[in-house]
């Protein structure tokens, strides 16, 4: 059975749950409300969530297991000397799902019925050619071997669905039974529904938190799996970046951690000084009308795809600065070599936080109280005054606030600083020179047909990690000197 059809027919028991277990209730009452335990929508909530929850959590599960436990049956069906010395097992496996897909398009579509899947050899028959008439195309002829085993694949996948389908809809019908039966006047059916919703909700929390425990783990393991190929004193204090997949290479970071520190640093000195004007300038001396316009005109720009600043800064700003400082330009001096360089990329940068800054920084200075304001007013202070020694210091917390949010965004970044910075890891003090970033460089390293056993694939991991380390210590950071400031202010 198709997972549309499964999921329609577990949200059908809802619904007909819901209904059911809101009429037992009020017929076991005689229609009385005022005789029941709880109101009667608790009662059919209670049969749609025991309907729904764990019909929908061994879904999830199952859905989750089963492609790995067929891969690994799958793949012990392939002997090793069936793999070429010029490929991996996880390669040939890609080629054997890919044939089971071709094989499961080509009988939905008519071109061969469900017991030719099944019996078919590479010996009698053209199977790239045949596959490739149903639009899927494969890179080479396919291997006896490979064809047995996308058989079996398909054999295990349909296998493992129909078990899945009966499966859920069994535990999905034993819960709806069940909650039904329960559903009389005395039943707690509101501290149960209650109860339920509380587990869901810690459950989305843990589910949060699980998966940055997840991504986390992911990085540290393949983090260890690098070092164990490469030297971690070049990787830390190393001052050149060149990796080459034949080996040699020279995977510093410092290069890399330099251009990401200098274009975050010229994007947040055009951010956040025009970020925090706007901000106190909406907040503090525009009107209403003002306001309702120019607030949402602004953060237009954080809706605007990363990828057309990009654009912006390959056709726009660094042409620009190349008119003026490169070579035969306006002002006569020959600093760029080029449209790409820091600057480039760090302006662009620094108009897409503009939002950021001001729209988070606004909403911090709005709630500062107004007491505070009048009583500073009251005492002689000018507006600015007020602003300045009065409303700043107290929004302090949201503000740095904003300026983290920028700053983690900024060191983030990748399709600008690849369309207006550049590609070339280095260390310089030029704006106008041309670097690269570790998001970049990540990008890069695992972009292509890589072999995630080489260095050269697994440092993208290890820079993964220490950005993520990076983005840490500025929240720490930022904590630090919010309670420094809080504790002065309260």
């Amino acid at each position: 059975m198709p997972l549309t059809w499964l999921v329609l027919i577990l949200l059908t028991l809802v619904g007909l749950g819901f209904i059911l277990g809101r009429r037992r209730a009020l017929r076991s009452a005689n229609g009385d409300a005022r005789l029941l335990h709880s109101r009667p929508h608790f009662y059919g909530a209670n049969v749609a969530l025991s309907t729904l929850v764990p019909s929908l959590g061994v879904l999830v599960i199952w859905l989750l297991l089963q492609p790995v436990l067929i891969d690994r049956s799958v793949s012990h069906m392939i002997p090793p000397e069936m793999v070429p010395a010029d490929t991996t097992l996880g390669l040939v496996m890609s080629d054997v799902r890919r044939v089971a897909e071709g094989l499961d398009v080509a009988v939905a579509r008519g071109v061969m019925s469900e017991r030719d899947s099944n019996t078919l050899r590479t010996e009698l028959t053209d199977l790239r050619a045949r596959l490739g008439e149903v639009g899927v195309a494969l890179g080479q002829d396919v291997r006896p071997e490979v064809l047995s085993a996308a058989q079996s694949y398909r054999r295990l996948s349909h296998a493992g669905t129909m078990g899945m389908t009966l499966v859920v809809l069994a535990v999905a019908i034993a819960g709806f039974g069940f909650s039904l039966i329960q559903s009389r006047k005395e039943f707690r059916a509101r501290n149960v529904v209650e109860r339920g919703i509380l587990s869901l909700l810690i459950l989305a929390a843990s589910l949060a938190i699980l998966t940055t425990v997840g991504i986390v783990l992911s990085m540290l393991f393949e983090t260890i799996n690098f070092f164990g190929l490469h030297d971690w004193r070049d990787f830390f204090f190393g001052n050149t970046w060149a990796p080459n997949f034949r080996g040699e290479s020279e995977l510093s970071i410092l290069p890399l951690l330099w251009g990401t520190i200098y274009i975050s640093l010229i994007a947040l000195f055009v951010a956040v000084p025009v970020g925090l004007f706007a901000a106190i300038y909406l907040s503090e001396y525009a009107g209403p009308k003002t306001r309702s316009f120019a607030k949402p005109l602004l953060e237009i720009l954080a809706g605007i795809p990363t990828i057309v600043y990009g654009l912006f800064a390959l056709l726009t700003v660094g042409p620009m600065l190349a008119g003026l400082f490169g070579q035969g330009g306006a002002l006569g001096v020959s600093w760029m070599a080029g449209a790409t360089s820091v600057l480039t990329a760090g302006l662009v940068m620094g108009i897409m936080l503009i939002p950021f800054v001001s729209s988070l920084s606004d909403d911090i200075i709005n709630a500062v109280p107004q007491s505070m304001r009048d009583g500073s007013l009251g005492l002689g202070a000018t507006q600015s005054e007020t602003i300045r020694q009065v409303v700043l210091p107290a929004a302090l917390p949201g503000i740095v606030g904003a300026v983290l949010l920028a700053t983690s965004r900024a060191v983030g970044e990748t399709m600008i600083v690849v369309m207006g910075a550049g590609a070339i890891a280095k260390f310089s003090a030029n704006p106008f020179d041309s670097m690269t970033t570790i998001t970049t460089r990540i990008v890069s390293q695992l972009t292509g047909d890589g072999d995630f056993s080489s260095p050269e694939t697994l440092v993208a991991f290890a820079l993964g990690l220490s950005l993520f380390v990076l983005t840490l210590g500025l929240n720490v950071l930022a904590l630090y000197i919010v309670r420094t400031y809080r504790e002065q202010y309260e």
